[in-house]
């Protein structure tokens, strides 16, 4: 049982056993024996993940390019989630890229594509930016989907996505999914699910508008930078 050994302890093909111990074996002998032995196993088929049909992908217009020169240019936008022994809420936030205000938010139970709509339906009525106003996610399927698509042309923005698998290109919002985790959740997991949202609907309405500071901003809020500016 020279041949099973070796190709047991090696991983060895019966090609490698030939080349290297002079052994005339076969694949079909090596499965033979390993059946015997009890040894056999089936190898797993790799699984794809399939494309959905509607899928509309957009390039990256932003290039890493973090800089806008006045409100409701450029927002960037992503999901998040925050742990609870319940379960875990999902929580969709779009970021503008001049002031780093946190433009609105979104949290449900569910990735469905209405949960970045949702985070869009206010801020796009209150601030009624001009049409092109560029707005920035990664290619997750919330934002490569066709309603999301036909979202987008109703409301006149235009949609950059990042290249697939480079969080860099959407750095804004992975800074700010770093903070906020950091910042907002506990030791342990919240308990529960409405802890978890009240929590973070008090940090993102009272707290980082108006209470916490960027070193980007000159060490202001982003409420301050945007009145020192006099954007308001």
């Amino acid at each position: 049982m020279l041949s099973l050994d070796i190709f047991i302890n090696r991983n060895q093909s019966g090609v490698e056993l030939k080349r290297e111990h002079q052994l005339a074996v076969s694949r079909k002998r090596i499965g033979r024996l390993l059946r015997k032995q009890g040894l056999y196993t089936k190898g797993k088929r790799r699984k794809y993940k399939k494309q959905a049909a509607d899928r509309c992908a957009n390039p990256n217009l932003i290039k890493q390019n973090f800089h806008a020169n006045e409100p409701n240019q450029t927002w960037f936008g992503d999901i998040s989630y925050v742990p609870t022994q319940e379960g875990m809420p999902y929580c969709s936030v779009f970021i503008d890229c001049c002031t780093l205000t946190c433009a609105e938010f979104a949290i449900r139970e569910h990735l469905r594509d209405s949960l970045v709509i949702d985070s869009l339906e206010v801020p796009l009525h209150r601030e009624k930016p001009k049409n092109g106003l560029l707005i920035h996610t990664d290619q997750g399927s919330q934002y490569t989907g066709h309603r999301f698509y036909e979202y987008s042309r109703m409301h006149h923005f235009v949609h950059s996505q990042s290249r697939k698998g480079n969080p860099y290109d959407n750095a804004v919002m992975e800074s700010f999914f770093k903070s906020f985790k950091r910042e907002i959740l506990p030791n342990k997991p919240f308990q529960t699910k409405s802890q978890a949202k009240l929590d973070i609907i008090d940090y993102l309405e009272n707290y980082y508008n108006y209470k916490r500071i960027h070193s980007s901003l000159n060490y202001l809020t982003p409420y301050e930078f945007e009145i020192s500016n006099e954007f308001s």
